[in-house]
């Protein structure tokens, strides 16, 4: 991901934001397998792994939440015991534990590509 799109491509970059909304769903199951929660509070909670608050769209969130209870990654329940209007609680299953757990080995494969990969960029636009 770019981390200053503006300084090579503009707004039009293609480096950015597909791998990241990717990576949206390990993100989720993690928070999930921590504790069941609100929508609301996961997306707050994004930021432990370095979304920032503009890059994480509430509508991207709830459609990766919906498309993994739909693949039974996670299940929801309306909640209504905090008062106020009823929230969606959701909470891990024991298949999403599992998807979670092949992500962490491809992320941890991936590791030493994505390092290899700098290593080389730096040698050759070093600064």
């Amino acid at each position: 991901m770019c981390q200053d799109q503006g300084s090579h491509h503009g707004s039009s970059c293609s480096c950015s934001g597909m791998p990241m909304r990717r990576f949206l769903q390990p993100c989720l199951l993690l928070l999930l397998h921590r504790r069941s929660t609100h929508g609301y509070d996961l997306i707050q909670n994004l930021g432990e792994f370095g979304f920032s608050s503009g890059e994480t769209d509430p509508g991207t969130v709830y459609r990766h939440l919906r498309k993994m209870e739909e693949e039974k990654l996670v299940t929801s329940a309306w909640d209504t015991d905090q008062g106020g209007p009823a929230k969606r609680l959701y909470q891990i299953t024991g298949e999403g534990e599992e998807i979670l757990h092949a992500w962490a080995v491809t992320l941890n494969g991936n590791k030493q590509r994505i390092e290899d990969f700098l290593v080389k960029y730096k040698t050759q636009f070093p600064g």
